[in-house]
Parts: structure tokens; C-alpha cells; sequence
């Protein structure tokens, strides 16, 4: 594989990126890519090891040391098949994905990784640019229809799939464009959205049907859905939001993260006015909730131009290296520092708020907090307990709650019929994604809960498979055995 001495030769190597005070000034993405040559040397890093224990960091059991040797020898025509074998939309993941590849990589022991997501991205982008990205419409059609409710990146992946198997394919969006969370909860900054235009124009030359604006369980009715499709596969997310239940989180000025998020992007999209955003524009932002969406919430403030950017997270501060307790190739709980951080934003760990404030026309003017410690005992759930002495009032304009998501709305489960499990998923099994109605199956976030791009993929492919089998008897689409899947 590649060349036998790279890993020794050339160290780990990412693409840069534009000066802050200039990426802070539009929503566009500010990475600069590498050279080729430097891209090839990066390929060249992959190791050849016994065992590539990145494939079962992967989800989607993407054939890494296969493409990163074609990278190398500059075949990328050749990397860019076998990166779509496998992975529908590369270019998402390269961009999004939190790569538990690398954490996998056999390198990753001693040295740096290899650079797996972003050789990921460029081979997508090569092979966009160069044409090498088409419509392959099926040559045949077998009559069955299916409908796919949600286009997220799972009712994507899996409505290119059946397509594929030759069914007549309707994905069902109930906003006014296509792409779900990856349209409306990532910044541009992370993710334009030509990109996914781009990708969507390939579907549909292939066959795929999008009706947007078409809410199944309101302005579309479950019967209507029922009586003209042969199978239903619901993709729909887990987006009930999670609320923070202390006085004053009714005060104007407190919102979650999404709402905040998605009216940004529909503005930066031409949907909708400036002045119909919620702006942080010389405000004190506080964020609550330390993860991507936190993030992506700082990024948004400090290009509104908040007068300052602070972000609270409940648990403890991760350690930069691996935890003793979390050793490769596990996926490792450590302190991630994203663009956005970098941008500008003062972090506190181990914070709890405990009351927002208000002024008497019910604006938000602060909150209040304390230091907490986690207490843990083995084989019992950890215990939350506050320091005493330690409360703090903060002045605070806008409260964003970027607390994570709950499960999936309960609206398609009651008008299907549906059972939903004790986290408030839809219930399917394990084995072939059909919950307890005949002809409706699930797959992504809506079935196994808030998760990563790359499983919400992976989730659409597998969930394709057994449809197309549930409705042809076999399947001749790639399954990866549920016992093959790392639980990331």
C-alpha cells in the first residue's frame, strides 16, 4: 500500500485557513486547501498495517488505506470510486464528519494520524470538478414505489439507494429546501450550501422526486402516504429540542440554538430579512452547551458582531490527550477547540445555570450559575453536586441553548401508529429497521437517536437494503452486518 516509508517521512499536515478578521466578514467557507503534492504526501502517511482498524472507526466501513494509496500514486479517479462505493456523500463527511477514523489509525498510537477526513474531501471535490461525478439513472424499473419522509443526510443516502435498486423514489421535505439539518443546522461556514445544490442535481437526474414544503402528518396526510407508496422509510431526525427547566427560561432574549442557527441560514440563503434573524449584533452572548452546535452558535454570534461570546458546559474539562480510561483505538472524550472557539469565546466547564434574569418588560438582562462536580461510583449513574460559595451572576443579552436533542416528534408515530422506544425513538428492530407496521421502516437520528453525519449515512444505507428486500423479497444493495458497526 502507498509507499512503505511514508508514515516515517512526511508528518501530518491540514489545510489552512483564512486570517479570523477576514472569515469573520461573510458565511464562507475560509479553509485553504493544500497542493496536491502535499495532498499525495498525506496519502503516502497511510501505513499498510496488519489490520485497519480505521475501517471499524468508520461507520461506513469506508475502504481508507484503498483510497489513500490511489491518493497517493495520484489515481483519483480511481479513489474517488472507491470513496462513493461505500459513502454517498463524501463531501459532506469530509467536511463534517468528527472523524473517528483517525482516531482509529494504527499511527495514531504514537504519531499523528493520517489526515483521513480531509483527503476524504479533496478527493470528493477533484472528482466534482473534473466531471467525474454523474447521474447514473437504473436501467430498469421494478414499478414499486417508495416515499422517504425527511432529507437529511440519511433519507438521502437511503432515497439514492432505492433509486439505485430500480424503485421510484419521493422524498418528502416539510421545509422549503432539501438537506434537513444539513441545510438549515450548519452554518455556511462549514457547509455551503451549493453544495448540497450540487449533490441534489445528481439525485434528481437520477430519478429522485423531492417535494418540499410537504409536511407528512399536516399538509400531507399518513393516508395518503400509505395508500400510494409500497413502503415507507421515515428519516425525519430526533428534533425535539432539550429545554433547560429553570425560572425565567420564558424571558425574551432565551432561545435554542436551532432556531437561532436556522433563521441565519435562511437569511444568508435569501429566504428571509435581515431583520427577521435573531441577531447577537452587540449583545453579550452566552451559549449553553458545549458541542458542535455550541460551536456553530459562536461562529454565527461573532460574525453578527457580538460584543462578547461565552460558552458554559455542565461537564468537567476534557483532557487534551487521550483519558487513561478511553485508549486507541476507542473514541476518545477529549477537549476539542473548533474554528469557531478560535474566533473568539471565553469557555467555562463544570457550570450549571440555575436562573435567568429580567428586566421588568421581560427582557433577559443575565443569569445566575454555579460551579458543579461530577461524582462518580462504579456501577451507579453519576451524581451532579453543586460547590457551595461558588454562584455567580453574568450580564447576558442572548441565551442560546445548545443543550442537544431529546428524540424524534411524536406527530408521525401517532397518525402511523408506531411504537416508540424508552428514549423516545421510533422503534425498529435491530435487524431490518421495520418498526411495528407493516411496509414502514426508520433509519437515522429518528430511529437510534441524536448521532453523527457519517451514521446517519450509514443508517440510510442499511435501512435501503431492507426495504428494496422487504419489497423484491432479496437485495442485491451493499449491507454492512449490524455486528460490524462500532457503536460511536
Amino acid at each position: 500500500m502507498g509507499k512503505t516509508t511514508g508514515f516515517l517521512e512526511y508528518k501530518r499536515e491540514d489545510e489552512g485557513y483564512l486570517k479570523v478578521e477576514n472569515r469573520l466578514k461573510n458565511y464562507k467557507e475560509f479553509t485553504v486547501p493544500l497542493k496536491e503534492e502535499k495532498l499525495k504526501n498525506q496519502g503516502a502517511r497511510c501505513m499498510d498495517c496488519g489490520i485497519p482498524f480505521c475501517h471499524s472507526g468508520c461507520p461506513l466501513g469506508n475502504l481508507i488505506p484503498d483510497f489513500n494509496d490511489k491518493v497517493y500514486k495520484g489515481r483519483w479517479k480511481e479513489a474517488a470510486q472507491i470513496l462513493h462505493s461505500t459513502n454517498n456523500f463524501p463531501e459532506f463527511t469530509g467536511r463534517l464528519c468528527p472523524a473517528p477514523c483517525e482516531e482509529a489509525c494504527v499511527l495514531g498510537i504514537n504519531e499523528d494520524p493520517v489526515t483521513i477526513e480531509n483527503i476524504e474531501k479533496n478527493i470528493a471535490e477533484i472528482a466534482f470538478k473534473e466531471g467525474w461525478v454523474q447521474a447514473h439513472p437504473p436501467k430498469h424499473r421494478t414499478g414499486k414505489k417508495v416515499a422517504v419522509v425527511g432529507s437529511g443526510p440519511s433519507g438521502l443516502a437511503a432515497a439514492q439507494q432505492l433509486n439505485r435498486a430500480g424503485h421510484m423514489v419521493t422524498v418528502f421535505e416539510r421545509d422549503a429546501k432539501v438537506g434537513g439539518l444539513l441545510r438549515y443546522g450548519i452554518p455556511d461556514f462549514k457547509l455551503e450550501k451549493k453544495i448540497i445544490d450540487r449533490r441534489i442535481k445528481i439525485l434528481e437526474d437520477e430519478g429522485v422526486t423531492f417535494k418540499t414544503n410537504a409536511h407528512v402528518g399536516q399538509n400531507i396526510s399518513v393516508e395518503t402516504i400509505k395508500a400510494d407508496f409500497d413502503a415507507i422509510l421515515l428519516c425525519g431526525g430526533a428534533t425535539v429540542r432539550r429545554n433547560i427547566p429553570i425560572k425565567g427560561n420564558h424571558l425574551k432574549g432565551v432561545h435554542q440554538a436551532m432556531e437561532f442557527l436556522k433563521k441565519n441560514n435562511q437569511h444568508v440563503d435569501g429566504l428571509i430579512d435581515e431583520d427577521e434573524i435573531i441577531s447577537a449584533k452587540n449583545k453579550k452572548v452566552i451559549v449553553i452547551g458545549g458541542g458542535d452546535t455550541g460551536s456553530d452558535c459562536i461562529g454565527t454570534s461573532n460574525r453578527h458582531g457580538a460584543t462578547s461570546v461565552t460558552n458554559f458546559e455542565i461537564l468537567s474539562k476534557p483532557t487534551k490527550g487521550r483519558p487513561a480510561h478511553q485508549p486507541w483505538p476507542y473514541w476518545p472524550m477529549r477537549l476539542k477547540t473548533t474554528t469557531s472557539h478560535k474566533e473568539g469565546v471565553e469557555r467555562f466547564f463544570s457550570i450549571s445555570t440555575k436562573e435567568f434574569l429580567g428586566d421588568k418588560n421581560g427582557n433577559l438582562i443575565g443569569l445566575k450559575t454555579v460551579e458543579v462536580e461530577w461524582i462518580f461510583k462504579e456501577g451507579e449513574r453519576p451524581e451532579l453536586k453543586e460547590l457551595p460559595d461558588t454562584e455567580k451572576t453574568w450580564d447576558c443579552d442572548l441565551a442560546l441553548l445548545a443543550l442537544g436533542f431529546t428524540g424524534a416528534e411524536k406527530t408521525l408515530a401517532e397518525q402511523f401508529g408506531l411504537e416508540m422506544d424508552f428514549r423516545s425513538n421510533i422503534k425498529a428492530t435491530e435487524k431490518d429497521y421495520a418498526t411495528n407496521v407493516k411496509g414502514i421502516f426508520t433509519a437515522g437520528d429518528m430511529r437510534r437517536g441524536q448521532s453523527l453525519i457519517v451514521w446517519a449515512i450509514s443508517e440510510g444505507r442499511q435501512a435501503a437494503h431492507h426495504v428494496d428486500a422487504f419489497l423484491m423479497g432479496k437485495s442485491n444493495l451493499p449491507l454492512k452486518e449490524e455486528g460490524d458497526l462500532p457503536r460511536v
